[in-house]
């Protein structure tokens, strides 16, 4: 297998870096080193701390690309996305991280913020494809939003038995035809 690219390394070690210790042990230095490279090695291939985030952050939206193409395909697209809204906890961890930079306007750029905004417009998009009741579209995108956020406070969520009676209750409501609009007077 070949080795990573220096650009790749480090990114592997941001992405390390910010799992374990968060935004606040995020430096060049630490990161270079953490990558086995020179600061200015680092410096090469990213001028500042906001082009690495913004590097990062479209990393994880080139991942996210194959996540959508599974979720286009997935036989039951509520399943899928309730499973993808409980990440593991070292990519909770990640992903707090993660946000937190990007709420941090003077190190995430405006563009990378956008990035993760289209990330979340996307499972929108494909909800609303996927499901004939935009309400029904709406309950399951805002119930993800709800775990996927209990995940990432470190808050507790569904054990296993409850996680699928709520995905196989939505699954269901999703399954079935839109109600009829209320007539007029």
């Amino acid at each position: 297998m070949p080795r990573p690219s220096s650009r790749d390394r480090i990114l592997d070690a941001l992405q390390e870096i910010l799992t374990e210790a968060g935004l606040p042990g995020v430096t060049l230095e630490a990161v270079a080193d953490n990558a086995g490279i020179s600061k200015g090695g680092l410096l090469y291939h990213f001028p500042s701390k906001e082009a690495m985030l913004d590097a990062f952050v479209q990393r994880m939206c080139d991942t996210a690309e194959a996540e959508f193409a599974e979720a286009e395909r997935a036989p039951d697209i509520v399943e899928h996305y309730v499973r993808a809204s409980v990440p593991g906890s070292s990519d909770a961890a990640l992903m707090w991280s993660l946000v937190a930079s990007l709420r941090t306007n003077d190190v995430a750029s405006k563009e990378a913020r956008q990035l993760v905004a289209d990330i979340f417009a996307r499972w929108e998009k494909i909800l609303l494809s996927r499901i004939d009741d935009p309400v029904t579209a709406e309950i399951v995108r805002l119930a993800g939003d709800g775990l996927y956020l209990r995940v990432l406070a470190g808050l507790s969520i569904p054990d296993d038995e409850m996680l699928a009676a709520l995905t196989e209750r939505l699954s269901h409501q999703a399954s079935s035809p839109a109600p009829e609009p209320p007539s007029g007077p």
